[in-house]
């Protein structure tokens, strides 16, 4: 691909290097010793650059594709051209993410806004009661409360805000624009620009004298290796603890209401609303643009379509969707025997009008 000055290529690894850190196998070896940079889509890919298919929808790309070398899986083996070297996996979408973490791992999360070598920038307010361990970044106009204790390794971005007495672990990072309050966060997080954490959350009590706030006194805690996307907010609990799960990956743009208890390892796509009080399982996957009920149940596994709205219970392992959200299998052939109709009606209406 055309590099540009954000991200540069690699000073160069190795194809049996990279097959070894990546889990593959390059089918031919004799191609060990070339040499990879950076990583590219396959109808772009240039000397240097690596790729990888997931389908065969990718033959028309493989015409133009000029890679050093392409990750595939066994049963698309006979796609790849034969001047682009292989590297066989079991999974091609995690060896490419294995390659792409190797050769640009500055992308991995949101990097250092400003330059300099002092660690906590005089341009940031620390309060003197926050402690903060050997290794902690404050870039420019971070505001750090009273009590806050933030482990080594973690960078605070510019303008973000923590609240008084939060708990930030080590080798996090907060990014600019970000604010942290009433929250425990684990080891390893990324919070990104705008996100905010530990806000009250949507409780009123309507009555004569119109809608009454109900005080929030829960937490927001937050578990190792989780991801929160930019602009996302994550509501504190009313009285319990909103909970976010290990290692699981929330996109930008998603809404997570209080007292929400989210499970390990799970995937919420860009504007997601989840209503107060719901439990959502280990392994679960929820597409874009989802609406999840409150006080609800989605069982370890689950996978929710994109655009459904939840309304009940959901089984574990079981695949939802559409409104209401339904085993998937039902919603596919409703909407199948509508568009049949819908197309019977036209060339009906058609055929009149002849």
């Amino acid at each position: 691909m055309e590099h540009n000055h954000f991200f540069p290529p690699h000073s160069g690894v190795t194809l049996a290097a990279l097959a070894q850190h990546a889990g593959a196998e390059l089918q031919d070896e004799s191609h060990g010793d070339r040499i990879v940079r950076s990583v590219s889509p396959v109808a772009r890919a240039k000397d240097g650059d690596v790729c990888y298919i997931l389908s065969r929808r990718s033959r028309e790309d493989l015409s133009t594709c000029q890679a050093t070398a392409i990750f595939c899986e066994k049963p698309l083996l006979s796609l790849i051209p034969s001047h682009i070297p292989v590297l066989l996996a079991k999974s091609a979408h995690t060896a490419f993410a294995l390659a792409g973490a190797l050769l640009h791992p500055q992308g991995l999360q949101p990097v250092r806004m400003t330059s300099g070598t002092a660690k906590v920038s005089p341009a940031a307010f620390v309060d003197p009661t926050a402690r903060l361990e050997d290794g902690v970044e404050i870039e420019p106009m971070a505001v750090i409360g009273a009590d806050v204790e933030i482990g080594s390794g973690t960078r605070i971005g510019p303008g973000a805000v923590i609240g008084p007495g939060v708990r930030i672990g080590r080798d996090c990072v907060i990014a600019g624009g970000a604010t942290v309050q009433v929250a425990l966060i684990g080891n390893n997080v990324i919070i990104h620009n705008g996100a905010r954490i530990g806000q009250d959350g949507f409780g009123y009590a309507p009555g004569p004298r119109g809608m009454l706030k109900i005080v929030q006194v829960g937490r927001v805690i937050i578990q190792d290796h989780v991801e929160i996307g930019a602009n996302t907010t994550i509501d504190r609990g009313t009285m319990d603890d909103t909970v976010i799960g290990e290692s699981t990956k929330i996109d930008n743009l998603v809404q997570v209401g209080h007292n929400v208890r989210i499970g390990r390892h799970c995937g919420i796509v860009s504007q997601v609303g989840i209503a107060g009080s719901t439990v959502i399982g280990d392994g679960v996957m929820i597409g874009g643009a989802a609406g999840v009920n409150g006080h609800i149940k989605i069982g370890d596994g689950a996978q929710i379509a994109a655009m459904s709205g939840v309304l009940a219970d959901v089984p574990p392992g079981e695949k939802y969707g559409g409104v209401p959200a339904r085993p998937l299998k039902d919603y596919l052939r409703e909407v199948a025997d509508t568009l049949s109709r819908y197309d019977g009606r036209a060339k009906d209406k058609g055929a009149s009008n002849d």
